[in-house]
């Protein structure tokens, strides 16, 4: 394990944690370049894995539920650095041990929240602490400032895309469907170059995906972006001097938008 896999694999293990069962994260360079959700675990990596193949080779791979021998059949497909699972069934071991430099990490239960504590970073002269993002989307305190409110199948996905954007540098821009990211946007010095960038990188048509922000947008042209990826809806913070300029470009859009009233800013 190298300095990078430890951060990466930390990386993963605390996005996975926080999806519903039966899920699978794949990081890269610490960002997702992946996330989903699946009918079994084989399916949630394949998801996943698509949504940025090229991203995926030579990744980490976290999922939350053992690992059995159809998705070890599948990782193995793919040059992987590092798993994580809370398990692996012996079949699955059996076909890992035949991988060269991949390590596998049995965490044992993940449980569905990160541990309280604080952060730690090295500057120049000192250390920089502060407390864990530990916050959790509180639904009952969502507010709907467009015309038009989310259909439940948009709620779902603005969900999804919300947990993953948490775990996203900023500035982060996320496109999902309910079960799986679509685009990733990840670290660029604006909002708008993130939105970009998340559709350019999706490998599926983006028409009618939910797309989630970490912070507010400080201009309306990151939904005249998000609109041209045909994003139907839009989670995010607010608290921009000019929300009442992007909500109005949204409503001109005709998406639903939803602000949570919290950030994630992930540095």
């Amino acid at each position: 394990m190298s300095y990078n896999n430890y951060q990466d694999a930390n990386s993963a293990l605390e996005l996975v944690r926080e999806l519903p069962a039966c899920s699978c994260a794949i990081i890269k360079h610490n960002n997702p370049c992946g996330a989903a959700t699946g009918a079994n675990l084989a399916e949630a990596y394949e998801k996943a894995r698509l949504c940025d193949p090229v991203s995926a080779f030579g990744g980490v791979v976290a999922v939350n539920q053992q690992i059995d021998e159809a998705t070890a059949a599948a990782i193995a497909e793919v040059f992987t650095e590092v798993i994580i699972a809370p398990g692996f069934e012996p079949a699955a071991l059996e076909l890992f041990a035949k991988k060269k430099n991949l390590r596998l990490l049995d965490v044992g239960p993940l449980g569905d929240t990160a541990s309280p504590g604080l952060e730690y970073k090295r500057i120049v002269g000192g250390l920089l602490l502060q407390d864990r993002d530990l916050a959790i989307l509180n639904e009952s305190e969502l507010k709907v400032v467009t015309e038009r409110r989310p259909t439940d199948e948009e709620m779902a996905a603005m969900r999804f895309a919300w947990v993953v954007c948490k775990h996203v540098k900023s500035n982060a821009i996320i496109l999902t469907r309910a079960d799986r990211t679509v685009g990733i946007g990840a670290g660029q010095m604006s909002r708008v170059d993130s939105t970009r960038i998340a559709a350019m990188k999706a490998t599926e048509e983006t028409q009618g995906c939910a797309l989630a922000s970490d912070a507010f947008f400080p201009f309306r042209d990151g939904i005249d972006e998000a609109a041209k990826a045909g994003a139907s809806c839009v989670i995010q913070p607010g608290g921009s001097i000019r929300d009442e300029e992007v909500i109005a470009a949204a409503n001109e859009h005709g998406m639903a938008m939803v602000l949570t009233s919290m950030r994630h800013f992930r540095h």
